[in-house]
């Protein structure tokens, strides 16, 4: 079985991105029941976003793990010295990028919202690594919903994983907050097994089950789905594991992938020579709940994702209402060499 923990500078760094993340998010400051800023801080799900993993519950409480952005997430590739990595890649080989990325978020005004009048928040997260040792990601994302019937409340999430480069292995430990309730923490392993994957978990509770069918973890996910745009294709399905909601759900993703975006991003920080080369494509991502007989997705993720991994212009559809998160920094981290 392969060993899912990370090696000593890959923890280092997931350390030190835990504490960048935490830096993005003291600002702007949020109103009502903000989390004191003073508090520890952290999904992707995988990087692009490392995108995210959420959903929202009955009461108004949102778990997530992420994406990525990305994704989101979903949620990237290097960046060496004289922006080499950062030129149109290889047709046979997907490398995601080390980076640093915040995202503020807004309520859409473009779909109509139940029990949510107005909402702010921002994701922050830092993803570190290469394709030989792995990945390693600190998500962070903190939102404030208000209503006119229940008032604001803030719902904290916060994830750190690692993901072997070679997609085999998964460590994830998530901790989500919502309106003062007690912290709920989810950590534990998945473990490609045979045909299908083995997961033991550490919280909620100890206990250890095995999946028949495999499934990607979020970083493989990304990747088959930027392989997919490059190779022209509008669709994608691809059965994810990424520890969301208590670390036992499994997803059945639909991708749907536009054709290739000529025109420059609205985003200031992606406005970078280093970008101008690489292709991006408008990305939808759909999340259904293995098991659960429906036909309406848990959520939706949509975003502009580069072929490094890099995504702009997100959009997060709980269903009951929709986030617009607009890239408001991103730093671009060197990376060792690797030849996988």
């Amino acid at each position: 079985m392969a060993d899912a923990r990370p090696s000593r500078k890959q923890a280092r760094h997931a350390r030190q991105a835990g504490k960048t993340v935490a830096a993005g998010l003291r600002a702007p400051a949020m109103a009502g029941n903000e989390p004191r800023r003073a508090m520890p801080c952290l999904r992707h799900c995988g990087i692009a976003l490392v995108w995210a993993h959420h959903e929202t519950k009955a009461a108004g409480v949102m778990n997530m793990n992420g994406l990525g952005l990305a994704g989101l997430m979903a949620a990237a590739a290097a960046l060496a010295p004289g922006f080499a990595f950062a030129q149109p890649q290889s047709a046979g080989r997907v490398v995601l990028v080390p980076h640093r990325a915040v995202y503020d978020l807004v309520l859409d005004n473009g779909k109509a919202a139940k029990n949510v009048e107005s909402a702010r928040g921002r994701i922050a997260f830092d993803f570190t690594g290469d394709a030989c040792e792995g990945y390693a990601l600190s998500f962070r994302q903190v939102t404030q919903l208000q209503s006119g019937e229940s008032g604001p409340r803030v719902i904290d999430a916060r994830t750190t994983s690692f993901e072997a480069g070679d997609g085999a292995s998964y460590r994830f430990r998530t901790e989500s907050s919502a309106a003062g309730a007690p912290t709920e923490t989810v950590d534990g392993t998945a473990s490609k097994a045979g045909e299908g994957y083995e997961v033991k978990l550490n919280a909620p509770k100890a206990e250890t089950h095995s999946e028949p069918v495999d499934a990607l973890f979020p970083n493989a996910q990304m990747k088959a789905v930027i392989q997919a745009a490059r190779e022209g294709r509008s669709t994608l399905n691809v059965r994810l594991y990424d520890g969301a909601n208590g670390g036992k759900d499994v997803y059945e993703t639909l991708s749907v992938i536009g054709k290739r975006i000529e025109g420059k991003p609205d985003e200031a920080p992606l406005l970078r020579p280093e970008f101008e080369k690489l292709a991006r494509w408008p990305v939808k991502m759909s999340y259904f709940k293995v098991g659960s007989g429906e036909s309406t997705p848990s959520y939706t993720i949509s975003f502009e994702l580069y072929e490094n991994g890099v995504t702009g212009a997100v959009r997060l559809d709980y269903g009951s209402f929709a986030l617009r998160g607009t890239l408001t920094r991103l730093d671009l981290l060197p990376q060792a060499a690797c030849a996988k």
